[in-house]
């Protein structure tokens, strides 16, 4: 298993921006406009992203900075791309990273 970088193209491929245990966080929505705002100059290259501009890729970043996110929710992490792409499903965590952390 490879470490996941946190990197644009990695952030285009999250789908944490759907998952439902942070479909109701006002702070990821927050988050979220910020970064919309911000994806001309990101995809231009005129910025990089940095892990507290984006609510999602958790598998590289560790956990959300976000208190208002629901784990009560399910978890979708073994349906995006990276894990499959970073063979995630042998590393821990086993998904909610962002609760748990990190994968390693």
């Amino acid at each position: 298993m490879a470490k996941v970088e946190f990197n644009l193209e990695n952030v285009q491929k999250c789908i944490c921006k759907t998952c439902p245990v942070q479909a109701d966080s006002a702070c990821v929505k927050s988050k979220q406009m910020k970064v919309q705002e911000m994806m001309p100059k990101l995809m231009a290259g005129e910025i990089t992203p940095k892990p507290e501009m984006i609510p999602g890729l958790y598998c590289a970043q560790g956990k959300t900075m976000c208190a208002d996110v629901d784990f009560e929710e399910m978890c979708q992490c073994n349906e995006c791309p990276l894990w499959e792409e970073y063979d995630l499903s042998n590393g821990e965590p086993m998904g909610y990273y962002c609760r748990d952390g990190e994968a390693i």
